[in-house]
Order: C-alpha cells, then structure tokens, then sequence
C-alpha cells in the first residue's frame, strides 16, 4: 500500500466513523447509532465520542445553524470494540440559537453527555488573538510517528493508522525526553487526505482532533510522558467554542498550555489557529491524572 493510498484508508474509516444512522424512521425520537475506532487501550478514543454527538446534534438543526459551543462531560471508559447509541433532546430554538443536548450511551447507561449551542451566521463586533509568531513550518518537522521508536507496536500503528498527519513542535510526549519541563506546547495537525466540502464535516472533526494532545501540556509541566509505566491519565470534561470556519485538512496549529494542576487533576486550554494566524477556536479540557511515586 502506497503512502497516500495508506492516508485516504485513514481519513475514510474516519468518514466512516462520523457516518452516523438515523433511527428517526423507527421513532419519534431523535436517536443516532455509530461505530467506533479501534484503540490499542480497548477504550474509545475522546475525540470520537465529541465529534459524534455534535453531528448527531446538528442533524436535528437546518444547515444554516452552526455549533458555536460545546460542554461535555465523560461519565464512564467507552468500549472501542461496540458502536455506540447517541440520543438527542431538542433543548430549545429561538430566533437567532439553538440548544441541544447529546447524550451517548453504552450497554443502556451513559458515557458521554452534551450539552452544545448553535447560531445562526450574522455581523457583528470581531477581533481575535494573534497566533505568535517563530513557531517552525509544519514542512520543517516530521511527522510523530517518524520520531519515536522503542514504542509498543500497537501505539506504533496506532500513530500511524490515525487519520491526522500530527507533528509536535517540541518533540512527542511518548517516550522521556530532555525538553524543558514547561506547562505549553505548540502541534501541527491536518487530515491525511481531504474531506468533503461540508461544514459540518469540518466542525465534527475540529472536535476530534481538539482531544488529541491537549492532555499533554500538564505532562509535559512535570516530565511526564506517555509511555511511563503505571501512569493513568482520564478525560473529566470537555468544552469547545468554534469561532471561525476552517478546513482541517489544511494545517492548524494547536498552541496548549495549562494554568493549574492539584488534587490529581489538571486543566489545559488551547487554542487553534489556521496558517495565516486567523483563530478558530478555543478548547479547555480537566483531566484527571496519577503519576506514580516511584516511576
């Protein structure tokens, strides 16, 4: 399989994910039902369960409605190995917003729960921060999967096998490393291949990949990496603002830094910015995180 065969499979099982059922035709509920990604750790991957409950939500809203805010909570480890059930209630409609809440569920009990406003498209005041400036090309770094070795081969393939070409500015957060132990990091993320001109295929994947590395800026504060054995590492919550649209299959840098960590858990927050500085969204996730005594 050629390299760029390899990364249309990618970004297809990934369309695939995000291709949800709708049982709308069997009840009057508004219930989806979708499959999962096969993880390495058996659990389904965070960014999965946030993408498929947004579009699960702005199924139930005219297309000219676009999620501007999400808040959600992980309630329990999702099986990678089920799909998953995402039902939708229809919170309110007003002139101009929407509210819904998603809530997806396995086995009959919840996993994941949503609550996520949409807007429609208007003017109005406008400014955003500056991305900083001398952060390196994404042409002038290798993607993560070609700087680690020594890694288990599932994590290996898993790097390989996702959907998103990722490439850390800093260095990945896998293995030890001689970085400075700072609480901020900068990535590079797009899809491997293109996607469909829909908005709201866009969105959903913004979603998923704010998920991936955002954790990263509490480790690296510590000189924690991922590979430490009997580190363990959840997902509390997760909240997202959409400010501007955006293709995520061109390059984004995710710049990340966290203000706090006590108590076992830590708070990251990011933000997103397109190749030409312009800021699309903004993300701040609390994880819980125990690192051991004795490493």
């Amino acid at each position: 399989m050629t390299a760029d065969s390899h990364a249309i499979r990618t970004v297809e099982q990934l369309l695939g994910v995000l291709d949800l059922d709708d049982t709308r035709a069997r009840t009057t509920e508004d219930i989806f039902t979708g499959r999962s990604h096969p993880m390495p750790s058996g659990r389904i991957y965070g960014g999965q369960v946030l993408a498929q409950s947004l579009l699960a939500a702005e199924r139930t809203l005219p297309e000219d409605r676009a999620a501007h805010s999400m808040h959600g909570y992980f309630l329990r480890p999702g099986d990678a190995s089920q799909g998953l059930t995402i039902a939708v209630d229809r919170i309110h409609d007003g002139r101009s917003f929407s509210t819904r809440r998603s809530q997806a569920y396995q086995n009959g009990v919840p996993i994941f729960s949503m609550i996520a406003s949409f807007q429609d498209e208007g003017p109005g005041v406008e400014h955003s921060t500056p991305m900083p400036s001398g952060v390196p090309d994404p042409e002038t770094l290798l993607p993560d999967e070609e700087r680690v070795d020594g890694l288990p081969p599932g994590t290996s393939r898993m790097l390989s096998d996702r959907a998103a070409d990722v490439r850390h500015v800093e260095g990945p957060l896998f293995l030890p490393s001689e970085d400075e132990k700072v609480p901020q990091q900068g990535v590079w993320m797009k899809m491997r291949a293109p996607l469909p001109d829909d908005p709201r295929i866009h969105r959903a994947a913004l979603a998923y990949l704010s998920d991936m590395t955002i954790q990263e800026s509490i480790l690296r504060a510590h000189g924690v990496y991922w590979a430490l054995p009997g580190l363990k590492v959840a997902s509390l919550d997760h909240a997202m603002w959409w400010h501007r649209p955006a293709r995520v299959d061109e390059w984004l840098l995710y710049l990340q830094e966290s203000p706090n960590a006590r108590g076992g858990r830590g708070l990251a927050q990011g933000r997103i910015f397109t190749r030409d500085g312009q800021l699309v969204a903004s993300v701040a996730q609390e994880i819980m995180v125990r690192v051991p005594e004795h490493p």
